[in-house]
C-alpha cells in the first residue's frame, strides 16, 4: 500500500513538472531521482530496487517505457521524412554512434582492463541517446509550426538509434558466449542475422504496419461513421502491438515502432488527430518515467554504484564531456549548422532508460565477467547525464531557440 501511495503521489506530481521546469530550469528527471533517493533512504519497507537482483523486471519495465516513448517521439516530429531533410540525424546515427562505441570499447579494454565482450557491451549500451529522459531537448507536441534543427536532430536521433544500437549489443552477447572469444567465430552470423535481417525486418514491417494503421485511422474509419477511432490510446496500443509482432518474427521491435510512428505522421501530416495520439502516449510515458526514476534513485541508495571506481568515474565524465561531443562534431562536418547548434546537438546526447534496458537485456542472455562493474558505470553515467543535462538543458535550449528557430 505504501508503494502504491508513493507511485500515486509521484505520478500526480508529474502534472506540475512542465511548469516547474519552465520556472526553475530544472528537469523533472533531476527531481524524481532525488525524490527516489530520499524516499528509499527514509523507508526500509519498499521493495528492493536493485536491477542485478530483479533483472527480468528491469527488462520489462524499461522495455515498456522505451516502446511508448518511441511512438510518441515519432509522432511529434514536424519535419516530413526525406533522407536530405533528415541528413543530420542520419549522420548522428551512423558516424557518431559508431565512433562512440569504438572509443568507449577501446578505453574500457585497453585502459580499464575490461574483457573484450564487456568492453564492447559498455560501448553498445551507451551508444543510443535516450528518447525517454530527453523531453527537455526534444521538439514539442505535433504541429507547433516551429523549425529548430537542434531539437529536431536530437529527437530524430533518439528515435532512430535506440533501435540501431541493438546489433552491437548482440555482438557483445555473441562474443561473451563464443568458445574462443574472438570475432572471427561470430561475425558471419552476426552480420547476416543481427545486423542485416533484423534491421530490414524492423524497417519494412514498421513502414507496412504504420501505413495500415494510418489507413484505418485516417481513411477507413472516417469514411464509415459507424466506426469511430478517435481515442488517443490507439498510439500506445499500436506501439505495443507493433513491437510484439515484429519481435515475434525476429526483427527489431524498437526500430519498427519508431518507423511506424513516423510513417503514420507522414501519411496525413497535418491531421489534428496526431495531437491526441501524441498526448496520450506522452502522458503514459510520463507516468512510467516517474516510476523508473524513483526506482533508479532507490537503486543508488541500495548500492548500484558500489562497484564504481575512480577510473570508471573518469571514463563516465570523459564520455559525456569529450567522446560524445567530439564524435558529433566530426559527424556534422560539412553541414550548414552554426557551431553553437552543432555543440548543442553534440553535448545534449542524454543517456538514460535505453541504456538500462540494453544492459539488463544483455546480462539476461549471457554471463559477462564485468556485470556488476557495468551496472555501476552505466548507472553513474546516467546519473551524471541527469544532473548535467537536467540542470542546463532548459536554459541552453531556450537560448538556441531564440537565436536559430524559425516559424513555419
Amino acid at each position: 500500500m505504501v508503494t502504491l501511495t508513493i507511485i500515486g503521489i509521484a505520478t500526480l506530481g508529474m502534472a506540475w513538472m512542465p511548469s516547474f521546469t519552465k520556472t526553475t530550469g530544472i528537469s523533472d528527471s533531476v527531481v524524481y531521482v532525488v525524490l527516489g533517493v530520499i524516499v528509499y533512504g527514509l523507508l526500509d519497507i519498499l521493495p528492493n530496487p536493485n536491477p542485478l537482483t530483479f533483472n527480468v523486471q528491469t527488462i520489462h519495465l524499461t522495455e515498456l517505457v522505451v516502446v511508448v516513448s518511441l511512438m510518441g517521439t515519432g509522432l511529434k516530429i514536424d519535419k516530413p521524412f526525406s533522407f536530405k531533410a533528415w541528413s543530420v540525424p542520419f549522420r548522428m546515427l551512423t558516424i557518431t554512434m559508431v565512433l562512440c562505441i569504438a572509443a568507449v570499447s577501446m578505453i574500457a579494454y585497453y585502459f580499464l582492463r575490461f574483457d573484450l565482450a564487456s568492453a564492447l557491451l559498455l560501448g553498445a549500451v551507451l551508444a543510443p541517446t535516450d528518447p525517454v529522459l530527453a523531453a527537455d531537448v526534444q521538439v514539442g507536441p505535433p504541429m507547433e509550426q516551429v523549425t529548430d534543427e537542434v531539437r529536431f536532430s536530437l529527437t530524430a536521433e533518439a528515435g532512430m538509434n535506440d533501435g540501431m544500437a541493438f546489433p552491437f549489443t548482440w555482438l557483445a552477447i555473441l562474443l561473451a558466449g563464443s568458445a574462443t572469444g574472438e570475432f572471427g567465430e561470430i561475425l558471419g552470423d552476426w552480420f547476416q542475422i543481427d545486423l542485416a535481417y533484423k534491421i530490414v525486418v524492423g524497417i519494412a514491417l514498421g513502414i507496412l504496419l504504420g501505413r495500415v494503421l494510418a489507413y484505418v485511422i485516417f481513411n477507413f474509419s472516417e469514411k464509415r461513421k459507424s466506426i469511430s477511432l478517435n481515442d488517443g490510446f490507439i498510439a500506445v496500443a499500436a506501439a505495443l502491438a507493433i513491437f510484439g509482432l515484429v519481435e515475434l518474427i525476429g526483427g527489431y521491435g524498437f526500430v519498427a515502432v519508431f518507423v511506424a510512428a513516423v510513417t503514420m505522421r507522414n501519411y496525413e501530416f497535418n491531421h489534428q488527430f496526431h495531437k491526441d495520439l501524441h498526448s496520450f502516449s506522452d502522458q503514459t510515458e510520463r507516468i512510467l518515467v516517474a516510476i523508473v526514476l524513483l526506482i533508479f534513485g532507490g537503486s543508488i541508495v541500495h548500492g548500484i554504484l558500489d562497484h564504481l571506481t575512480w577510473p570508471y568515474a573518469l571514463l563516465s565524465l570523459f564520455f559525456l564531456l569529450i567522446i560524445r561531443p567530439v564524435s558529433s562534431l566530426i559527424a556534422l562536418i560539412g553541414t550548414k549548422l552554426h557551431f553553437k547548434e552543432r555543440m548543442g546537438i553534440g553535448f545534449y546526447g542524454i543517456r538514460g532508460v535505453g541504456s538500462f534496458y540494453y544492459l539488463a537485456f544483455a546480462l539476461s542472455k549471457e554471463t559477462f565477467l564485468m556485470g556488476k562493474e557495468l551496472w555501476s558505470t552505466v548507472s553513474f553515467i546516467v546519473l551524471l547525464s541527469v544532473a548535467i543535462h537536467g540542470l542546463t538543458a532548459t536554459r541552453v535550449m531556450t537560448s538556441l531557440e531564440k537565436k536559430f528557430s524559425k516559424s513555419v
